[in-house]
This record gives C-alpha cells, structure tokens and sequence, in this order.
C-alpha cells in the first residue's frame, strides 16, 4: 500500500549510523578519535550532519555503531544528543562493538555491525531502517528518500550522487535503466556506466541505504550464515540485491536541503587533510557552498556554556581583527590578525600573531608572533612564540605534516618532537 500525503513514515523508521571508522586518511586527527567525531564547522562534529538530518526529518529512533577509539565520539553523543526521552517513544542508543555474539568478534562489516544489534532493532519496532554513515557532511531529508522506496516497493534504495565520470572511479557506481532500478553495483570501476541521457555524468554511492526492516533482518540472517561473505552491504549484500531483488537508485538532488544560497546539492566527504581543511574553509566564503545559518534546517550539536568572542587591542600591528572568518565563542583575538580562517570554540590568538585561511580547533593557543597559514590547528595545540607556518615547503615538512597541495597539519605531539631535538 503506498502512503497517503498525510502519513509521515520517518515516524515509522530508524537511523542507524555506522560510526566505527578510522578515517586514516586524516592521520593524526584520528589518533584520538573516530572520523565521525572530528571537529567540524566552529562547533560541530562531523557526525551531527547525519543525525541532524534524521532528527529535522522527523526520526526519533537512532541507534550508532561505534568501534575504533570511541570515547570522545560517546561522550558527544551523551552532551549533546541526551535529550530524547524514552516516554515519548524517542530513543538514541549507542551500540560499541562489544562482543554481543562471541568473546572474539568485534563488528566485521557494515552489514554485521547491524546483524549483531538485531535484538535492539527488533526493540525499536520500527518498519523502516535508513544506514547511515556518520562521517559525512550533507543536508538531507530522508523523508523524502523514504516515501521515493515506498513508492518503487523497492528492495533496498540507494542514495546516489550525481557526479561527472571522469571522478566516479573513486565511488561505487551504479549502473541504472531509465526507470532509475540499478542493473549493476560496480566498486571503483575503471570505466563508469553513465547516466540514461547525460553522457557525462554517473551515479556514485552516497552509503545511505533505505530497507523494509523486515527484509532486511531476514538477509542479515543468511548473511552471517555465509563463510564467504565479508558481511559488508556495499560489497555482499548490495551487490545481491541487485541481482535477485529490486534495487532503486535515489537523487541526492531531489532530496538535499537548501536554504536558497546553495547553488548546487552540497556533499563532501572530508576523508582526507586536504579536504577537511577546504570544507571548513569554504564556510568563510561570502556565500558559503552549504548554509549552516539555515534555521530551518539546524545542525544539532553539543552547545558549550561559554563567553562571547572577544577582540582586543587597536594599534597599528596590533589590532585584534577577524575579516572573512568564523569565530567561535570563548575566543579572545588579542591584537591578533586573523583572516579567511575558522576558530573552533576557546582559541586564544595573542599580540602580533598571524592567522590566514588557518583552521584551528578548540583550545589552542597561538603565542606572540606566530604567523600560520593554509594549516588545520589540533585541539589544545599550544603554538609557540615566532613560529611561522606555510612559508618554507621545506620547514613544514620537516617538522609538521605537509599535504602535496600545502596544507599543514600541526598537533602537540609533533610540536613537543620538534621541541626537544631543538634542545
């Protein structure tokens, strides 16, 4: 039966959000934590654009599937996502891999680390389940994914870039009919399969997958039967579906969330330094690629009790000054200069000092005449006196971690190396 344009099936679904991830290819800033939970925006981290759109598309019901060092993803979660309440069928668990099934199995794949909670989906007695991943940055209604499945009775949809195939490579790939049901799933392919009438673009995997919780659980349940199977849903379950099954591929395009300033269906995945720094980057822009002003639509965080931003000093060479910047609460900008930058909450910048397009998370301190650009800061990096960044290829790289396009990442660690081989 297909919904009426009254019924809301977000009330019928679950989020359930894979959070394990490494994300290795951010080095240091995963040393301590899972990609998901890496700073994002000012205040954010990278997983509220995830739950954020569950939350704004009317879904009550999440459940996060936590492994590689997922305390300060956790202790997020407990800040700033407790406040649903049970009384009024809301619920948030959090699901670390935590030997539910065997003393020596941790979460395989994707597909087993929902396998393994079965019990606890079953508990929700919800109808729908959406996969999420958790380290992306988007915004999206799934509700209009969800009635798009519905509508085609479709096995399993699939939420789809549109992206030119010169770049698909990088991407599952989905080769579809002109009805939008995918023929082939294709990981990384050498030569995409183009789009029905548009020659140049293809159709990339975004990771989120929408199923009937009841067809899903039965093809878990073979699923972890099969010695074969790497129980992942891009690499078994997915592929089979498509073959055997009905499989739908969703526009992101026509259920992305726009403020009217975005130009184009904004997605990113910050996977790596380079591209971390560029998406917080874009954000000083004077029309920002995504609008994280849009109230319509908020991105629900962890909001810390602090001071307003504070500038001080008003000399030549020592004006407290931000232009085209964001800035963070509990910042004091003393006779600092900062430009096309993102300060993360607590930053602390002092006299003479240098910021431009830098990225600096929470709590780091940037001492007297330190001058940085094109870098990404660590939390509680204490930046000593004269230092001076993203000038020398050579110094950069020889002390810091320096991008092939520049960019510089600097962490404590790396700071207190350097200091002791310098005496």
């Amino acid at each position: 039966m297909k919904p009426g344009p009254s019924t809301r099936l977000s009330s019928q679904a679950m989020a359930f959000v894979l959070a394990g991830g490494r994300g290795s290819r951010l080095k240091e800033l995963t040393d301590k934590r899972a990609k998901p939970a890496v700073y994002f925006g000012g205040k954010t981290r990278i997983i509220d654009f995830a739950l954020s759109n569950a939350l704004n598309s009317g879904i009550r019901k999440m459940a996060i599937a936590t492994q590689y060092k997922a305390h300060s993803l956790i202790r997020h979660m407990q800040r700033g996502w407790g406040f649903f309440r049970a009384e009024r069928n809301e619920y948030l668990d959090i699901l670390p891999a935590s030997q539910r099934v065997a003393e020596n199995k941790w979460y395989l794949g994707t597909a087993d680390a929902v396998t393994q909670n079965i019990d606890i989906v079953d508990s929700y007695d919800v109808k729908y389940v959406i996969i999420l991943a958790g380290d992306h940055i988007y915004k999206m209604d799934y509700e209009v994914m969800l009635r798009a499945h519905v509508e085609a009775g479709a096995d399993v949809t699939i939420g789809c870039l549109t992206v030119p195939r010169a770049e698909a490579s990088a991407f599952g790939v989905m080769d579809v009919d002109r009805q939008g049901r995918i023929t082939a799933f294709l990981e990384k392919p050498a030569d995409p399969p183009a789009i029905p009438g548009d020659s140049d673009h293809a159709l990339a995997s975004m990771g989120i997958y929408v199923f009937d919780w009841a067809f899903l659980r039965d093809l878990l349940i073979r699923d972890a039967e099969d010695s074969n199977s790497s129980h992942d849903f891009g690499n078994d379950l997915i592929p089979g579906i498509v073959k055997d099954g009905k499989a739908m591929a969703h526009r992101f395009s026509e259920s992305c969330v726009t403020s009217g300033l975005e130009e184009e269906p904004y997605w990113r995945d910050v996977g790596t330094i380079d591209a971390f720094w560029q998406a917080n980057i874009d954000l000083t822009d004077f029309i920002p690629k995504l609008d994280i002003y849009d109230t319509a639509w908020p991105i629900w965080t962890y909001a810390e009790i602090v001071p307003p931003a504070k500038f001080i000093h008003d000399e030549d060479g020592r004006r407290g000054m931000a232009v085209s910047s964001l800035v963070s609460g509990d910042c004091i900008i003393s006779g600092s200069e900062v430009r096309n930058s993102l300060l993360f909450t607590g930053v602390r910048a002092h006299s003479f000092s240098v910021l431009d397009h830098a990225v600096v998370l929470p709590y780091a301190t940037v001492n007297r005449k330190a001058s940085l650009k094109n870098c990404v800061i660590d939390r509680g990096v204490e930046i000593p006196e004269g230092l001076v960044v993203g000038e020398d290829p050579l110094f950069d790289a020889k002390w810091f971690r320096r991008t092939d396009q520049g960019i510089v990442l600097i962490t404590q660690d790396m700071l207190d190396r350097r200091a002791a081989k310098l005496g």
